[in-house]
């Protein structure tokens, strides 16, 4: 056989691979090797991004890093054992550079102090924690590697016991990306709303920001060419973007021109409390809104349609025995370009629920983006956490930093019935895992505040996986004691994409003559 026969194969097979022909013949017309079907492997460097937890000088915030304990890749699980080397595994953050801004673009900044960079996970299995009080805590970006990387997950816990950022906030550390989504940000008066942008990698990266209100795009300064230098956060506060009224309700769009960062709102209200308000899901024409509290007081959704057509968007509410349609508002009309709204009053009525969003027509579909504003509590004893829409769990998903008391999961099935695994790790001061099988009836919610491991010291991990049965949202609602308002903030489940699908080819090069 020829050379040039030789790369006639090589480039069929590989083609074989990426488009999926079942079978190739050589120039004699013998069997060309076939492509082997797909494998998925563990990823072999996940990274994080975590901005400034807050700028109280009495904020006490806390750090928790994990990596979920995988199982033997060749038979289709979801990482590390048999990935790596072990001992060549690391999983770091570093303090990210603070730099200013002046009208939203960076002027440059100096090396932030931090009283300690959280613990450096050095076994997947076994949360790893620290702590930083005051303003002084920086910005954090990191990554890890080989077995330590499939599901690698930073929790930043903050707590604000006074002042007009007071409550209880978190925010699942995020990897970095060049498209972001937040409905139910805010430019009210009331409401002291920044944009974090945090740049993990080596080179910098340019960012754009759009405000979308009510009535279509607000017309905005210094929002475009933002850079954000190497391993440095740039935080935006949104008021200060445009001259326009103020507005309740906007949403907001980050990309990147060139780079990627990671991004997360922090949202203070001077009335009712302060958490952080991460990216909602990719626009889809279905948007679940997963694990709002039983005595939530106040709801407000707000969705917004990035594409050229307006949106009709039924609205249900998925209950522990089942989906129904809200009193408060069955429906709810999404013009393109703009930001709407709607409050749900006496929403949950005593029990956890999750919110779905459809088409009012199966025949219309448009994709939304979603988020709600969630209020508990009464008076002057109030707080606000924010739940983005999220998307289903297709392998694994972790929360790290739950408490003994004040830990609740709601996962909520659509489409069938489903079964669950969830694990309850290690305390990050000791204590045994329990795993719990879990069955969601179709169209309900489950909520779990019993799984927690036995002998606990610490806080644990909570991970998700799906076994069987339909599509399953999630999320953690995690509540402390603060002076008797009800401090709280709720983080959804994000598949944490542990392992990646590659492509396999095998090819005969044997040469003939």
């Amino acid at each position: 056989m020829k050379r040039t026969t030789l790369s006639l194969i090589a480039g069929a097979t590989a083609l074989a691979a990426v488009t999926g022909f079942a079978s190739l013949t050589t120039p004699d017309g013998s069997a060309a090797p076939q492509a082997k079907a797909p494998t998925r492997l563990p990823v072999a460097r996940a990274g994080l991004a975590c901005p400034v937890p807050s700028t109280s000088e009495v904020a006490e915030t806390l750090y928790t890093s994990y990596t979920p304990p995988g199982t033997d890749p060749a038979k289709g699980g979801t990482g590390g054992s048999g990935a790596a080397d072990p001992s060549a595994a690391t999983a770091q953050l570093r303090p990210a550079a603070n730099a200013t801004t002046s009208g939203g673009a960076a002027t440059g900044g100096k090396k932030a102090t931090a009283p300690k960079v959280p613990g450096t996970v050095t076994a997947p299995g076994k949360p790893v924690t620290a702590a930083a009080n005051g303003p002084a805590a920086p910005a954090l970006t990191g990554a890890a590697t080989g077995t330590l990387a499939p599901g690698w997950t930073v929790q930043q816990t903050t707590l604000v016991p006074a002042g007009g950022a007071r409550g209880l906030l978190g925010l699942g550390c995020g990897a970095p990306d060049t498209d972001f989504w937040f409905p139910a940000a805010s430019t009210a008066k009331e409401r002291q709303d920044y944009v974090h942008l945090t740049n993990p990698d080596d080179t910098a990266a340019v960012a754009d920001i759009q405000l979308y209100g009510p009535e279509g795009v607000l017309k905005s300064q210094f929002t475009e060419g933002i850079p954000v230098p190497a391993h440095s956060t740039v935080p935006v506060l949104l008021s200060t973007l445009t001259a326009e009224a103020a507005q309740q309700s906007v949403t907001v769009h980050v990309t990147t021109r060139s780079g990627r960062v990671g991004a997360a709102i922090g949202s203070a209200d001077e009335k009712l409390g302060s958490d952080w308000l991460a990216a909602s899901a990719d626009p889809a024409s279905t948007a679940v809104l997963p694990g709002i509290p039983a005595d939530a007081t106040a709801v407000r959704l707000v969705a917004f349609v990035p594409g050229e057509d307006d949106a009709d968007l039924k609205i249900q509410l998925v209950t522990q025995n089942g989906t129904i349609v809200p009193a408060s508002a069955r429906s709810l009309h999404v013009k393109s370009g703009m930001t709407a709204s709607v409050e749900l009053p006496d929403l949950t009525r005593g029990e956890v629920g999750s919110l779905m969003l459809s088409a009012a027509d199966p025949k219309k579909p448009v994709p939304v983006v979603a988020a709600l504003r969630v209020v508990r509590g009464k008076g002057d004893d109030t707080e606000v956490a924010f739940v983005p829409a999220t998307g289903a769990i297709s392998a694994r998903a972790t929360i790290a930093d739950n408490r003994a008391k004040g830990t609740t999961l709601a996962l909520t099935a659509v489409g069938a019935a489903a079964q669950v695994k969830v694990t309850a790790s290690a305390g990050s001061g000791g204590g045994t895992p329990v795993t719990k099988t879990v069955t969601v009836k179709e169209g309900t919610t489950t909520a779990l505040t019993d799984l927690v491991p036995q002998g606990l010291k610490g806080s644990y991990a909570l991970t998700v996986e799906p076994v069987s049965g339909g599509r399953v949202y999630a999320s953690r609602t995690l509540a402390v004691p603060l002076d008797g308002a009800p401090a709280f903030t709720i983080q959804t489940f994000v598949d944490d994409r542990g392992t990646v699908e590659v492509p396999s080819a095998r090819q005969d090069l044997g040469v003939l003559d």
